[in-house]
């Protein structure tokens, strides 16, 4: 039996590219980078596509059969520093004092011109 695990969630908008949304490697989830793209969410602020990306990893989580609480690790990846501070402002209302170590980058642009704001996960299970 393979310790690995590819995993799409059709709740979710389907992979833009050559990858899953997540791999379970024994009692780890590692969530790719997560957009707003195919979302409501896509070409609006910041902290709106932040919000649509944690409900994209609260529903995994919950697929998983955990909630944000069990995040270990978030990179967030932000295309204008100027909306760090609304971002920590969504992460903080979505982690609810379970903060996971994290690492924030400041990126020239995403894949999409729409898009400011990914964050990848690794989530204990």
């Amino acid at each position: 039996m393979s310790l690995i695990k590819r995993i799409n969630y059709p709740q979710l908008p389907k992979p833009g590219g050559p990858y899953v949304h997540a791999v379970r490697h024994a009692s780890t989830l590692y969530i790719s980078g997560l957009t707003a793209f195919a979302t409501e969410a896509q070409g609006h602020s910041a902290s709106h596509q932040a919000r649509a990306i944690l409900e994209q990893l609260t529903t995994i989580a919950a697929s998983e059969g955990t909630n944000l609480k069990s995040l270990v690790k978030i990179s967030v990846f932000l295309t204008d520093i100027a909306d760090l501070a609304a971002i920590r402002e969504v992460l903080f209302d979505y982690l609810d004092g379970a903060l996971p170590a994290c690492s924030l980058m400041a990126v020239s642009a995403l894949f999409s011109p729409q898009l400011n704001v990914e964050i990848e996960a690794i989530l204990a299970l």
